[in-house]
């Protein structure tokens, strides 16, 4: 997400500048392969994207690709230079295959590192035969995952059970809590300075665990761990779009607190551009962003819940993270993160990424807040408490 430069913060990182090789965020930016990147993706487009509070993935997409450094021939794709190695781990679901598609296409990756416990070769033989520079390699089961972590920069977890009719997030907990905890354990071991990105629900307690497994290993960074809460935003700006007449690529709307139910706040008031909202709009607009998900579980009629979606919001948080390594200096997304912005323990909202992740937690956004919003977000605190209570409560749980 968007933000001007102009915006206070709460800085928790030396502020790092963007590298001198990058060329300003109006000019278009060349990107170091033998072919065009209009060839490969249809996502960019250049000509829709101007100002610094576009929040579009296709923005993203846009980013500067200004390093490459050698890669090794791998079994899949083609053999280029590029820069940052991703792996998805639960590559082969209904979010991960999307979700690695997508990823494929971003200039900025040279090696995507596809993991799960089964029928991620197939996978990664489909994605192989698209004609984007990223090299793909398979990697099935626990005994494959620490080759999978080596050397990787972003680590993206959409690995877990799907919501079914009728689950709410917390019905999930008790397995996807252990599948995230395995995980992170193996991420702390192998590749502890990467970015992490937790998708796997319920995110108002697996972002928790994966704090306490890092700390239990001694290699927590608070600036590296985020839990993508993107959709939220992108349900919110293609709503209030919708409502409004409003051009998509404007449209860009703070979503704070956490990602299920009444714990997800997005702040009306803070619409970009400016846009007035009746008290009944408020009402009806903040219910369906927060009941989304559920709106999308029970049209699939038990075949699912919301995979492409989430694939595509995952994706435009990833390429936000890679054009921040790559020393992108302009660089917002709203982020459930380790948070002071409340007396909360993790919180979520605008961030700024940096090179070595979270470099500040924006606080304008709760100042000013209507008496709506205010009472809204009064009212989120005591569940999200316990929902993360209750992942550092399983985290710390003695094994049987």
């Amino acid at each position: 997400m968007a933000a001007t430069s102009a915006a206070s913060s709460i800085s928790i990182g030396s502020t790092v500048p963007r590298a001198s090789s990058s060329l300003p965020q109006s000019r278009a930016q060349a990107v170091n392969f033998n072919y065009s990147l209009p060839r490969f993706t249809a996502l960019r487009s250049s000509t829709l994207l101007s100002g610094p509070d576009s929040s579009s993935f296709a923005k993203s997409l846009r980013g500067s690709v200004t390093k490459s450094q050698s890669t090794d021939t791998k079994p899949y794709g083609l053999n280029i230079n590029a820069s940052y190695k991703v792996a998805v781990l639960g590559a082969a679901g209904g979010i991960g295959q999307p979700l690695s598609l997508l990823i494929k296409m971003s200039p900025l990756v040279s090696t995507l590192h596809l993991y799960d416990i089964a029928n991620v070769k197939g996978v990664a033989a489909d994605l192989s035969h698209c004609n984007t520079p990223s090299l793909v390699r398979d990697f099935t089961g626990p005994a494959e995952l620490a080759d999978c972590l080596k050397d990787v920069n972003v680590v993206v977890i959409p690995a877990g059970v799907p919501r079914k009719p009728g689950m709410t997030r917390d019905d999930l907990f008790n397995i996807n809590a252990g599948i995230v905890k395995t995980l992170v354990e193996a991420v702390a071991d192998n590749c502890p300075n990467a970015f992490i990105h937790i998708i796997s629900n319920p995110v108002n307690s697996t972002v928790p665990i994966a704090a306490e497994v890092l700390r239990k290993k001694g290699v927590y960074d608070p600036k590296k761990l985020f839990g993508v809460t993107t959709l939220d935003v992108v349900r919110a700006n293609t709503f209030v779009s919708q409502k409004k007449n409003l051009k998509l690529i404007d449209v860009d709307v703070p979503v704070i607190g956490g990602h299920a139910g009444i714990t997800i706040l997005p702040l009306l008031s803070k619409t970009k551009p400016s846009v007035s909202f009746s008290d009944e709009e408020i009402e009806k607009l903040t219910v369906r962003i927060q009941n989304a998900g559920t709106e999308v579980v029970d049209a699939k009629a038990g075949a699912g819940s919301a995979t492409l979606s989430m694939a595509y919001a995952a994706a435009r948080f990833v390429e936000s993270s890679l054009r921040a390594l790559d020393g992108d200096g302009d660089v917002y997304e709203c982020s459930f993160v380790d948070s002071t912005l409340t007396d909360l323990p993790f919180f979520a909202s605008r961030i700024k990424i940096g090179r070595n992740g979270v470099e500040a937690v924006i606080e304008s956004d709760l100042q000013g807040l209507t008496e709506y919003e205010h009472k809204a977000l009064e009212a989120l605190k005591p569940e999200l408490k316990a929902s993360i209570e209750k992942g550092v409560a399983f985290a710390n749980k003695p094994a049987n």
